[in-house]
């Protein structure tokens, strides 16, 4: 593992720590020794410019925001250095100056929405914003914001650079057979333990009263959309879309977005201003009002509305799954067949229920990495054993029962290329993925105007960045 770690850790920074601070920017403490700067510098500081990249300046209180800003994310800042601090801000300044250069663009409005989760955040850790301006002993909550703005853009602009750096990085099964062969016997990575699972969902049934009752009510927003009102606030005050909420039910959206059919077919069928029909997806029910297009990629808003599931209809489908559930445990059917033909859930069904892990896109998932909410359903199960109906409020599209069942148990072990192609795969990718950074990196710090001034220049960084 000390050959994986060796040649990965860099990766996962590099490619992963500048991504907004959804994914904060986190600086890890590597093997370069850096030298500190002394103790009587810091007393007696004047903030003031310490180092430039093309574009962009980088201040001693920068230095300073920037372990603010790891510290509202909860990380533990003892342990890093201001001279790896002021690398790490280097790198954000050049990824953002060739951002630039490459009109890439962030939006406010997405900063903002940044900002307010991760203020929301901050707010239930200390308990109100008059305490957590007063712990970042800061003047006043805008201020405090207004600092968290610049950190956040630049962070986004240099996540954009990277993500660009990377997005025609791909890897071919013979550089994946090279790099596995490359690991020493020793230092072959071990896999946690892992199980495969498959569930069966039954939904509910909506009354064609409470349909038209939603189609109903979100014709009358239309018309009062057209009639002036604002939609934006009327997406704010009445859309199930919790996501988007918060921003007045916005989205910027092109043909590769991961939307279900229905919606991306109704927005690229709209004019600017135009204002679609309700309409139908397996989340609820619809209408969308597109702001901007701008060659593929469509700016638009829109309003859900769940329709609202009845006591009886709720009472229907846990009778219904309960039954689907003795069936397979008399040996009437079995798990795989009853969830290609009994379950709800369209996703799973055409794979006998098994489900993907979002994270890596295959059927494992590792025990210790499992989402809580799913580890506490399954962890406990024997073989072949079934859980009870299991009540599921989503959020997203609405109330369901469902029941899960393991369908395959895979122990702790070191890696194996049959059968852990796809994570020896992705490992392999990530080394690819920053290999071309560091490239990239390297041709830019030579191409771009770079200083660093005073005390920092006595600092041991990883890249050339005084061209010594």
């Amino acid at each position: 593992m000390k050959y994986i770690n060796s040649r990965l850790t860099v990766a996962i920074i590099a490619i992963f720590c500048v991504v907004g601070f959804a994914n904060a920017q986190e600086v890890i403490k590597d093997s370069v020794k850096t030298k500190p700067l002394t103790s009587t510098f810091k007393k007696q500081k004047v903030d003031g410019v310490i180092a430039t990249v093309g574009d962009y300046i980088v201040l001693d209180s920068d230095v300073d925001k920037s372990y603010l800003e790891l510290s509202s994310q909860g990380q533990s800042v003892r342990d890093i250095s201001r001279c790896q601090m002021l690398e790490s801000l280097l790198k954000e300044k050049l990824y953002a100056h060739q951002a630039v250069q490459d009109s890439i663009i962030v939006k406010d409005e997405e900063v903002k929405e940044k900002l307010n989760e991760q203020f929301t955040f901050m707010v239930e850790q200390i308990g109100s914003s008059e305490k957590v301006v007063q712990y970042f002993k800061k003047g006043s909550e805008e201020e405090l914001r207004s600092e968290l703005f610049d950190i956040i853009k630049m962070n986004k602009l240099a996540a954009e650079m990277q993500r660009k750096i990377i997005e025609t990085v791909e890897i071919t099964p013979e550089e994946t057979r090279t790099f596995f062969k490359a690991i020493p016997q020793a230092d072959l990575p071990v896999f946690g333990a892992e199980m495969e699972v498959a569930q069966i969902v039954v939904a509910p049934k909506i009354s064609d009263e409470e349909k038209q009752r939603v189609v109903k009510r979100l014709k009358e927003i239309k018309a009062e959309v057209l009639g002036g009102a604002s939609f934006k606030t009327r997406a704010v005050i009445y859309t199930d879309d919790r996501a988007s909420a918060s921003t007045g039910g916005y989205y910027k959206i092109n043909r590769k977005t991961q939307f279900v059919k229905e919606f991306k077919d109704v927005a690229f069928s709209l004019g600017e201003g135009e204002i679609s029909e309700p309409f139908e997806t397996e989340y609820g029910y619809h209408i969308i009002m597109v702001e901007k297009i701008k060659g593929q990629e469509v700016e638009l808003r829109h309003i859900l509305m769940m329709p609202k599931v009845s006591d009886q209809s709720l009472k229907d489908a846990k009778e219904k799954i309960i039954l689907i559930k003795k069936k397979i445990e008399n040996g009437e059917i079995s798990f795989a067949d009853a969830a290609r033909t009994m379950s709800d859930e369209k996703e799973t069904r055409a794979n006998g229920g098994v489900l993907i892990n979002p994270k890596t896109q295959d059927t494992h998932f590792e025990l210790t990495k499992m989402d809580p909410s799913l580890y506490s359903e399954v962890s406990n199960l024997k073989d072949k054993e079934i859980t009870n109906a299991i009540l599921d409020d989503d959020p997203r599209a609405g109330k369901k029962y469902k029941i899960i069942t393991v369908t395959n148990r895979i122990n702790e072990h070191t890696a194996d290329y049959a059968k852990d192609y796809i994570k020896i795969k992705d490992l392999a990718l990530k080394e690819k993925q920053i290999k071309a950074i560091a490239k990239w990196t390297d041709e830019k710090i030579k191409e771009t105007y770079i200083k660093v001034n005073g005390e920092y220049r006595d600092c041991v960084f990883t890249n050339d960045w005084i061209k010594k």
